[in-house]
């Protein structure tokens, strides 16, 4: 039986801080660090090349302390450091089950990172090591999604994809209305225009702008990576072109 075809070579994996909460309500679950390993690993059997982006939602964001009265700032600059934390975690999952990686930070901590550069990450990429890039842009206003966008940029990858919690981009919350439908493709301009709640606004026009497709599908499904990357599971797929 032929193997199927792989759509993407190269990708840049985005997982929310929360993701590695498990079922937890705070912090880090290992278990669910190694599930995501797992499948980083799946992907890269297929022959692709992953970098990775993790938010760091599950510890720190930058709105609750500006909610709480601190300074922009510095509220995110603390949630660029709760990125590195949820970096180094899944790079010890990655390690465990025998996949190389290598952190590249955004702002430079060299006694237990690399500083971000970029052709060192395409070369790691490109001896099949993931590389998981942390402290988002390393400058604040920035969302972990607009960094995200800016690695899959710098690193010419093929697609951008973003694991969640649903299994695509729905016309309104599942969770909350069960007449909502997903849809198989967007336009860049639709997901901008219908504001609906992918990434920021930002992230989204730097990816259009260099012409990367993002894909939006449920990560906690065993198996999701692979499927996703052969065109077998369930997603949503943003891009300049929407199928007829």
């Amino acid at each position: 039986m032929t193997a199927p075809a792989l759509l993407y070579k190269r990708i840049l994996l985005k997982i929310s801080g929360e993701a590695l909460m498990g079922e937890q309500g705070y912090g880090i679950d290992v278990k669910a660090c190694t599930k995501y390993a797992e499948e980083v690993k799946s992907a890269i059997a297929l022959g692709v090349q992953v970098c990775l982006v993790i938010g760091g939602g599950n510890i720190w964001r930058g709105k609750w302390g500006v909610d709480a009265g601190m300074e922009r700032a510095q509220a995110d600059h603390m949630g660029m450091l709760a990125t590195v934390m949820n970096a180094l975690v899944m790079q010890n999952a990655l390690e465990s089950i025998g996949v190389p990686t290598r952190v590249q930070s955004g702002i430079s901590m060299m006694s237990i990172c690399e500083p971000f550069i970029r052709r060192r990450a395409i070369r790691h990429m490109e001896k099949n090591r993931v590389v998981i890039f942390a402290a988002g842009t390393g400058n604040p206003f920035f969302t972990t999604d607009t960094g995200a966008a800016l690695r899959a940029a710098e690193m010419n990858c093929d697609a951008m994809l973003k694991g969640t919690q649903v299994d695509g981009v729905y016309t309104a919350d599942p969770k909350l209305d069960t007449a909502a439908t997903r849809f198989d493709t967007l336009d860049y301009m639709e997901v901008l225009s219908k504001e609906l709640k992918v990434m920021d606004a930002t992230a989204i026009s730097l990816l259009k702008e260099n012409k990367i497709p993002i894909v939006v599908f449920r990560i906690r499904d065993p198996g999701a990576l692979a499927n996703v990357l052969t065109g077998q599971g369930p997603s949503t797929t943003i891009s300049g072109r929407k199928k007829q």
